[in-house]
């Protein structure tokens, strides 16, 4: 970890398995992606800050002139997709290194509850425009198609939960309990959807942090077990797998002194 990073709060939970995290995280969906842009008061610049292998900045980069990705873990944005319109930089959520008043949107996508968030949200009040939007979304457990792997997968879920960092409770509530020092902007609802085999969901599950500690401290993997319960219950068809997605969306009137205040709610 990088001795900036360590003081803004960065906890590096993905460096280590950085090519698997990036090869099974789902895209997010279009939807989101063409809502944000109809709700931008103009499309020059956005920042997608921690932004992991770019999944968010990817779907930003259709709308947007220009994208600034920045992540404190360049193994991450080692993996990240590339695109003409995004610039990925190695960066902490409270030192975007962006001018002032530059930015039309500032997207956190499923790393919000990492963040240190008093800090972060005066750098986004410092760098977005007056009645830029901030918005930062979450998704938490899977639903996978057919009752029996559904059980299966909870289970599995409820296994590795000790593992998962104590951050985590945040996307478990839906962000519901994180300060959001914004005036609100009511999202539809949004929803992730893919079409995997049983290799792919493996593969997802087995890159998020609670598995990698797990077979860290426990010595063994805990995808083995899961795969061989789900072997005879899958069939050789992709299923279904959906998670509901969590938004935080609001603008930030920027005075003459950046309003934020993150103890609000």
């Amino acid at each position: 970890m990088r001795e900036d990073a360590a003081a803004s709060g960065f906890k590096d939970h993905f460096s280590g398995s950085a090519v698997q995290y990036a090869a099974f995280r789902p895209l997010y969906p279009a939807s989101l992606f063409a809502w944000l842009a109809s709700q931008s008061p103009a499309h020059t610049l956005a920042w997608d800050c921690a932004t992991g292998n770019g999944q968010a900045a990817i779907g930003l980069a259709e709308y947007f002139s220009r994208v600034i990705a920045t992540d404190a873990s360049a193994p991450q944005l080692a993996q990240a997709m590339p695109h003409p319109n995004i610039e990925y930089r190695v960066a902490d959520a409270i030192h975007s290194s962006l001018p002032d008043r530059s930015v039309d949107l500032v997207t956190v996508a499923q790393a919000a509850h990492w963040l240190l968030l008093p800090a972060f949200y005066e750098e986004v009040c410092r760098v977005l425009k007056p009645g830029g939007l901030c918005v930062m979304w979450c998704y938490g457990v899977l639903t996978c198609e057919g009752d029996e792997v559904n059980q299966a997968v909870q289970a599995f879920c409820q296994h590795i939960a000790p593992w998962w960092p104590p951050e985590r409770v945040h996307v478990e509530n839906g962000y519901r309990d994180l300060p959001f020092p914004f005036a609100r902007e009511m999202p539809p609802p949004f929803e992730m959807s893919v079409n995997w085999h049983l290799s792919e969901l493996i593969g997802y599950l087995g890159s998020s942090s609670a598995a990698t500690r797990y077979r860290a401290e426990q010595g063994e993997d805990p995808m083995s077990a899961l795969e061989a319960r789900l072997l005879p219950l899958w069939g050789s068809a992709p299923r279904r797998i959906t998670w509901p997605l969590s938004v935080l969306a609001g603008r930030c009137v920027i005075s003459a002194k950046p309003p934020c205040n993150a103890s609000s709610r």
